[in-house]
């Protein structure tokens, strides 16, 4: 039995170690180790390095837990054993080759797990064989082809034991003197009756035996000439009942797994008397699986098939009682564990179990156990990840952080199990919804992000896995918790966008992390969206929307998305003229006139492109002059639309009377109009809009030739200083504006609503200086994306299970 083991909740909590932040720092960065051969293209350690067994281990580990695909390139790296040095190596879903392990192999390495590694073939044995004498545990699991390809390359030759095959030549197929643990997981293609009598034959050490789905392995006599055998595996194995005559002569046993996913398959005759047999001539065993059988009986008790104890004083003693009659004998010596996961009648929901652990369906424990214990069996497992799914759904479970460990390690193990990273997916929003999210630390989120995006990426074309992933992402604080792996969400949202059902649940909930992701991030993030293709994506979203002459949530996000991805953000600016922005901005305005929050978010997004110097003047043409001009008479939002409007035209006048290249509508009018608008706004309205900096702002409030400019920016100024000055006021000092306003009150150009305005600000700010002090200390706050829209938050429903 494979049990997973937990760290405890201390150590999850706990911030992570300075040697696990170089892994991951050298993971992301391996030129500071290594580089790239110019021929080869092969990775090699940098010359003057010698790492020891802990740090090359570590780093295997660590470059597939980040999501890496393991190939030779990376392997190279070890290839010099006098500078490197491994001893334990366990490869999940690696793409390495033949060439590749056999690198790995000439370490002499002790422990070699392989599991889903599709391009390791036959040539891979010989490579063990030749460097096996120091092998203590080897495990070839799924959809490794080391021994198929072998059976099918000989098979044709018609072997037998008398056959002139290179197995009986040389004695043994896998040449390992010292190995003590074996496991030849789901070799379940059909071999020779004398296939694994010579398997194990050579490796008399052999201490655990493991042969989980495997075929042909008949009466099992053989396994009697392994005098150390104590451990034995048998899942998934058909035709049990041949076996346990051969069984029972195992007196070692102290683990023996009959448990089957198949229930036909699970069908034994005189089910009680087999298990009774079993377990009464297996004297040190301590752990049994029979999950998937009918060997727990009916629960109805029958006598026991062994002797009854002697009467004491002449009086006949009470058979001892338990709901599994086959385990009678085992009343007053209950086992450690037993596994009882799916039996036929239900026997993990009985009561007189004589075993201290328990898998099964019948409480959150039993669930917990199973999951543990079955944690490299996803056929099972999936049924297990879908109990704990509907016990966090529909009841209580008392161990969160114990369930979460079993959900993120089945994830990690199973990356290819669609359906394991559904139901995964879909008890992490549950988890992570839960209470106890505040009590996550940083370490345990980014790990759950982590997992979530390696099942994102690996089943990306699975609209019900994408909708579980964004969900669950949607629990966390965005962007501030995703930003360690930002580009890489930023691809998988992408693809859901534009590449998933348009106008389905999952495009809508992609497209509205996508638009929390541009909002309240630095101008990096901002141009790597772009950079990604964010923009030309909105815009393709927008031109589709228009042809169709349909106003849905996407389209109004799609252009918040812009607007926040444009703020200070020149090229992403220049991306959206470049895109046609323009033409579908009018295109919007005459097909949906009465949108409001879409004209918002596009007018916000206009004011972003104004603010940029080199491209206002794409801006100067009659017909947009004349519509933003139109604009600010607009009551749409509140004010906000007009708002955006006399922004956009302040930056336009800010370059001075030479550059106002049209005729109509004229640059007098147009600041006449401007003004007569910004005087009839509320100043003590609240607004639906965010600043991250008032640069372009304080900007204006230096253009004295257009006094108009200014009187729309201390506007700004005295509006948002009043309503939310303990996000706003500090913002302005620290930018230098109180400066640049006591200036205006001095100036001879601006006219008197200008120093109005000005000094509202001024005593605002202090206002909430004296306010802070008198609090003992100040209060800052950053505020989020200058001149963004809030990211949206799309309805929530519910994940689906696997």
């Amino acid at each position: 039995m494979t049990m997973l083991s937990f760290q405890a909740v201390s150590k999850d909590s706990a911030p992570e170690s300075l040697l696990d932040l170089c892994f991951k720092y050298v993971v992301s960065h391996l030129e500071t180790i290594c580089y790239v051969d110019p021929d080869t293209k092969d990775r090699r350690l940098k010359d003057g390095l010698t790492l020891p067994s802990e740090i090359c281990e570590k780093l295997l580990e660590v470059y597939q837990q980040s999501g890496h695909s393991l190939e030779d390139k990376f392997v190279k790296i070890f290839e010099n054993t006098q500078t490197t040095r491994l001893r334990r190596v366990h490869l999940r879903n690696a793409n390495i080759t033949d060439h590749g392990l056999c690198i790995l192999l000439r370490h002499k390495l002790m422990e070699l797990d392989l599991s889903n590694c599709v391009f390791i073939t036959k040539r891979s044995l010989w490579h063990i064989n030749e460097f096996g004498d120091s092998l203590l545990s080897l495990v070839i699991g799924p959809a490794v082809n080391m021994l198929q390809d072998t059976l099918h390359h000989d098979s044709t030759e018609e072997l037998g034991e008398t056959s002139s095959s290179p197995f009986f030549k040389r004695g043994f197929i896998i040449r390992a003197p010292n190995l003590r643990r074996l496991a030849v997981r789901n070799l379940n293609v059909q071999v020779e009756v004398w296939f694994f009598r010579l398997l194990v034959q050579s490796l008399k050490n052999l201490t655990h035996l493991d042969l989980s789905g495997s075929y042909g392995l008949d009466n099992l006599s053989y396994l009697c000439r392994l005098n150390n055998l104590t451990s034995l595996v048998l899942h998934n194995v058909r035709r049990l009942q041949e076996t346990i005559g051969s069984i029972c002569l195992l007196e070692k046993l102290r683990h023996l797994d009959v448990s089957q996913s198949n229930e036909k398959h699970g069908t034994f005759m005189n089910e009680n008397q087999t298990l009774a047999m079993l377990v009464e001539s297996l004297p040190l065993l301590s752990s049994l699986d029979i999950s998937g059988t009918n060997l727990a009986g009916t629960g109805v008790a029958e006598h026991s098939p062994a002797p009854k104890a002697q009467p004491k004083n002449g009086y006949e003693m009470a058979a001892p009682q338990t709901d599994i009659p086959g385990l009678s004998s085992r009343v007053d010596n209950p086992l450690d564990f037993l596994g009882l996961y799916a039996t036929h009648h239900g026997a993990c929901h009985r009561h007189d179990i004589p075993a201290k652990k328990i898998s099964g369906d019948a409480n959150e424990e039993q669930i917990l156990t199973a999951a543990a214990a079955y944690i490299d069996r996803p056929e099972v497992l999936q049924k297990v990840l879908n109990d704990l799914y509907h016990l966090f759904r529909y009841e209580t479970c008392q161990n969160v952080c114990h369930a979460l460990t079993v959900v993120l390690e089945a994830m990690d193990r199973h990356i290819h199990e669609k359906h394991i990273q559904i139901s995964g997916s879909a008890t992490l929003f549950y988890i992570v919804k839960g209470k106890d999210k505040h009590s996550f630390a940083m370490r345990m989120k980014r790990k759950i992000i982590c997992t979530l995006l390696n099942g994102m990426s690996t089943h990306r074309d699975d609209d019900t896995m994408m909708r579980n992933g964004c969900l669950t992402l949607c629990q966390f604080k965005i962007p501030q918790d995703v930003l360690f792996d930002y580009e890489r969400l930023i691809h998988i949202l992408l693809h859901i966008v534009w590449e998933m059902e348009q106008e389905g649940f999952v495009q809508r909930i992609g497209i509205y992390l996508l638009n929390s992701l541009a909002c309240q991030v630095d101008g990096y993030q901002k141009q790597l969206l772009g950079d990604l293709g964010a923009i030309s994506k909105m815009l393709a979203l927008i031109e589709d929307r228009l042809e169709r002459k349909i106003c849905d949530d996407v389209l109004e996000v799609a252009w918040s998305t812009l607007w926040n991805v444009t703020d200070e953000t020149a090229i992403n600016c220049q991306r959206f003229l470049d895109g046609r922005g323009m033409e579908f901005f009018l295109g919007c305005l005459s097909t949906f006139p009465e949108k409001e929050e879409l004209l918002r978010n596009m007018m916000g997004l206009l004011g972003n492109v104004a603010e940029v110097k080199t491209l206002r003047p794409r801006l100067m043409t009659s017909h947009f002059v004349s519509v933003f001009s139109d604009l600010l008479d607009s009551c749409s939002d509140g004010i906000e639309v007009s708002y955006n409007a006399a922004g956009v035209l302040s930056h336009m006048a800010s370059d001075g009377p030479g550059v106002w290249s049209i005729n109509s509508p004229r640059r007098e009018d147009v600041l006449r109009r401007m003004v007569s608008a910004i005087e009839r706004w509320d100043l003590t309205l609240e607004r639906n809009i965010n600043y991250r900096s008032f640069e372009p702002i304080i900007y204006l409030l230096q253009v004295y030739h257009t006094p108009e400019c200014q009187h729309w920016a201390v506007w700004a100024l005295a509006n948002l200083t009043r309503v939310y000055p303990t996000k706003y006021c500090s913002l302005v000092e620290a930018e230098g504006g109180l400066a640049l306003l006591k200036e205006v009150m001095t100036h001879g150009e601006p006219y008197p609503r200008i120093k109005e305005l000005a000094a509202m600000v001024i005593e605002h700010c202090q206002q909430y200086s004296q306010q802070s002090q008198s609090a003992k200390g100040p209060m800052t706050s950053m505020a989020s994306g200058g001149g963004g829209a809030a990211a949206a938050s799309g309805c929530l429903e519910p994940p689906l299970e696997g």
